[in-house]
C-alpha cells in the first residue's frame, strides 16, 4: 500500500513538479525514498539546505512553475530559511517541505527540536503543521494553491513518521495549477488616470518587475505620453531592451539620467514596482501607482491615484483613453542625458590598463558581449550586482536573477544551480563575488556531482568590496573586510572542472570564450580592481562628508597608499574633487 510520502509525490507530479532540491536526513527518509521510487521526479542534492531554497527560487523564476525544496528536522530545515526569505521577497512560487521531530516528542525539548511552523511564518504566505496522516493531502493542496496564486513561499511541516504512514484515499490529491485572470481597475478609475495623464506635461514612467510580459504595451504608452521610462533593478530584464524611451535605472545602483528623469517629473506613473528608496522619488509630483497587490500601493511615496491591476491588463484598458502628446521636450532632454550617461559608463568598461588589476566594468561588459543571446545571469549582491546592472545587456530572452529585494550574500552560485537544472542546454552565467562564493563554497561540488554546466565568473578583489564602499561613505577606515583567497581557478581544477585565473586584461576574452565553450562547469577567477568605486546617481551631503572623513582617518591611520589608489581612479575623482 502506498505511503503518505507516495501521496505527496503523486500530487507534485500531477501539478507539474519534476524536481525536489535538498539534502537527505533521517526525518526525510520516507520522502526521499518515495522520490527514489518515482518515475519522473528527481532528487536534486545540494551541499547546504540554504542552496536548496535558492535553487528552488531560481527554478521557479526561469520556468514560471512551482518549485520544491526540502529539509530534515531542526537544523536541516532551518538552513532553508534565508533562501526562502529571498524567494518570498522575489515573489516566486516555492513549496518547502520541512520535516519535523516525532509527534510524541513535540514540546519536550527533544533532540533537534524547533518550532518550524512559527519560524517560517515571516517568510511565507502559508505555513502549517501536519499532525496526522489524514491531514496531509488537504494541507499540501492548500499550501500549493497559496504558493502559485500569491507567488510566494508555502511551508508544510511534516513529522518524519507521517511520511511513512499508510495513505488513505483523499479527494485532495488532484493537481494544483495556477489560475489565469484579467485584473485591472474599474472604468471610473481608468478615466481618472487618463484625465491626469492627458492634462499633464513632463510625465515619467517608473517600471519594475511587475512590467513582465507588457513590453509592447509599455513602449506604446511611452510613445503616446512622450514619457521617458526609468526602470528599477528588477525591471531591467523586462524594460530596457528595444526601447527608445528607456533612460536607465534609478536608485543606489542606478544612473544620473534615471534619477534626473524622475526628479524633473510633474507626473510619475509607477508600473509594477515597489522601489524602496524614498530619497529617489520626486517632490511635489502627482503620483499614479499600478500594482496587482493593493497593499503595496503608497508605502514608498504618497500616491494620488492608486490602481490595482496587472500592468499588462491595466495598460491595455488605459491606452484607448489617452491622447497622443505633441510636446516631446521632457522626453528628448531625458534621452539626451541618458546618452551622455551611458557614454561615460561605457568609457569605464574598457581594457585601458597595461597591467593588473582588471576593471570589473570591463569584465561585466565582456561577459555580456560573449554570452549567449538567451543566457541566464545570476549575480551576487555587492559590487557584482552593480556591474551587472550597468553592463549586462538584456534583449527579451536573457534573464537576470539575484537577491534584489532580500540582499543576501552568496546567492549567485545556488541561484545558478536552480536556473541550470531545468535546462542543461541553456547557458547560465554566475557573477560571484569572492566573499559570496566562499560563503557557500561547497556548492561548487554540486555543479560537478549534478553535472551542471554553470559558468562562474569570480570578481576577485580580495575584499568585501561593497562593504568597504559603505564604510568609506560613512567616514570609516576599512576594517575587517580583507579576504585571503586561494587561486579559485586552481581550486576548480582540483575539483575536476574547468578553471582559469586571469590577472592581465589581455587574457580575459580568451578565458571567457574557453569557459563558455567548455562542456561542463567552469570557473574563471578574475583579479579585479579593489578601489573601483560604484557611485550612486546622487551624492548626499552626508556621503560627501563621509568620504572626506574617510580620507582624513585613512591618512592618520597610516594607510595613505590606499587613499592614493582610490584617488587615482576616474570615478573617485568625481567625489573627492
Amino acid at each position: 500500500m502506498a505511503t503518505v510520502a507516495d501521496q505527496v509525490i503523486a500530487t507534485l507530479q500531477g501539478s507539474g513538479v519534476r524536481r525536489v532540491y535538498g539534502l537527505p536526513g533521517d526525518s526525510l527518509n520516507g520522502l526521499t525514498d518515495a522520490i527514489r521510487r518515482a518515475d519522473d521526479v528527481t532528487w536534486e542534492q545540494v551541499r547546504h539546505e540554504e542552496a536548496a531554497a535558492f535553487a528552488a527560487a531560481a527554478d521557479a523564476a526561469v520556468t514560471g512553475r512551482l518549485a520544491v525544496c526540502a529539509g530534515s528536522c531542526g537544523p536541516g530545515n532551518l538552513h532553508l530559511i534565508n533562501g526562502l526569505f529571498d524567494a518570498q521577497r522575489s515573489r516566486v512560487p516555492v513549496l518547502a517541505i520541512a520535516a519535523h521531530i516525532p509527534r510524541s516528542e513535540i514540546g519536550s525539548d527533544y533532540f533537534q527540536e524547533t518550532r518550524p511552523q512559527e519560524l517560517f511564518k515571516e517568510c511565507s504566505v502559508y505555513c502549517e503543521l501536519v499532525s496526522t496522516p489524514e491531514m496531509l493531502p488537504r494541507i499540501l493542496s492548500m499550501a500549493m494553491r497559496a504558493a502559485v496564486e500569491e507567488n510566494g513561499v508555502a511551508v508544510v511541516v511534516v513529522p518524519g513518521e507521517v511520511f511513512l504512514a499508510k495513505a488513505s484515499g483523499s479527494a485532495w490529491t488532484g493537481p494544483v495549477l495556477p489560475t489565469r485572470s484579467v485584473v485591472r481597475p474599474d472604468d471610473a478609475s481608468l478615466a481618472q488616470a487618463a484625465a491626469i495623464l492627458n492634462g499633464a506635461n513632463n510625465i515619467t514612467i517608473l517600471g519594475g518587475a511587475g512590467a513582465a510580459g507588457s513590453h509592447s504595451e509599455l513602449v506604446q504608452l511611452a510613445a503616446t505620453l512622450q514619457a521617458p521610462i526609468v526602470h528599477a533593478l528588477r525591471g531591467k530584464e523586462y524594460i530596457e531592451y528595444d526601447n527608445p524611451y528607456d533612460v536607465g535605472m534609478t536608485g543606489l545602483l542606478g544612473f544620473a539620467s534615471g534619477y534626473k528623469a524622475i526628479k524633473e517629473a510633474n507626473v510619475l506613473l509607477m508600473l509594477g514596482t515597489d522601489f524602496p528608496y524614498q530619497q529617489f522619488y520626486p517632490e511635489g509630483a502627482t503620483v499614479i501607482q499600478v500594482d496587482v497587490r493593493g497593499r503595496n500601493i503608497g508605502r514608498r511615496t504618497p500616491v494620488d491615484l492608486p490602481l490595482v491591476g496587472t500592468v499588462a491588463d491595466t495598460l491595455a484598458a488605459l491606452q484607448p483613453l489617452l491622447k497622443p502628446k505633441a510636446d516631446g521636450t521632457h522626453l528628448q532632454r531625458c534621452v539626451h542625458h541618458y546618452a551622455k550617461t551611458r557614454k561615460s559608463l561605457d568609457a569605464l568598461a574598457v581594457n585601458d590598463r597595461d597591467k593588473a588589476p582588471i576593471r570589473p566594468e570591463y569584465v561585466a561588459a565582456q561577459a555580456s558581449r560573449l554570452a549567449s543571446d538567451d543566457a541566464v545571469f545570476t549575480v551576487d549582491v555587492g559590487s557584482p550586482v552593480v556591474w551587472a546592472a550597468r553592463y549586462l545587456q538584456m534583449n527579451g530572452r536573457r534573464r537576470l536573477l539575484g537577491s534584489f529585494n532580500h540582499g543576501t550574500m552568496a546567492c549567485a552560485l545556488p541561484l545558478a544551480i536552480g536556473a541550470q537544472t531545468p535546462d542543461r542546454g541553456r547557458q547560465v552565467v554566475a557573477f560571484s563575488g569572492d566573499g559570496g562564493l566562499t560563503m557557500l563554497f561547497g556548492e561548487l561540488l554540486t555543479l560537478m556531482q549534478n553535472q551542471l554546466p554553470v559558468k562562474l565568473i569570480v570578481f576577485n578583489n580580495s575584499s568585501l568590496n561593497f562593504v568597504e564602499l559603505e564604510m568609506k561613505a560613512a567616514g570609516f577606515v576599512n576594517f575587517g573586510t580583507d579576504l585571503q583567497n586561494p587561486d579559485f581557478g586552481a581550486v576548480a581544477r582540483a575539483m575536476g572542472m574547468f578553471g582559469r585565473r586571469v590577472e592581465q586584461p589581455g587574457d580575459l576574452d580568451a578565458a571567457l570564450q574557453d569557459a563558455f565553450a567548455h562542456d561542463g562547469p567552469a570557473v574563471v577567477d578574475v583579479v579585479t580592481a579593489r578601489q573601483e568605486l560604484s557611485i550612486p546617481p546622487a551624492i548626499t551631503v552626508e556621503q560627501a562628508k563621509g568620504f572626506s572623513l574617510y580620507a582624513i582617518r585613512t591618512i592618520l591611520a597610516g594607510r595613505a597608499d590606499e587613499l592614493l589608489d582610490l584617488v587615482s581612479t576616474n570615478v573617485a575623482r568625481r567625489i573627492l574633487d
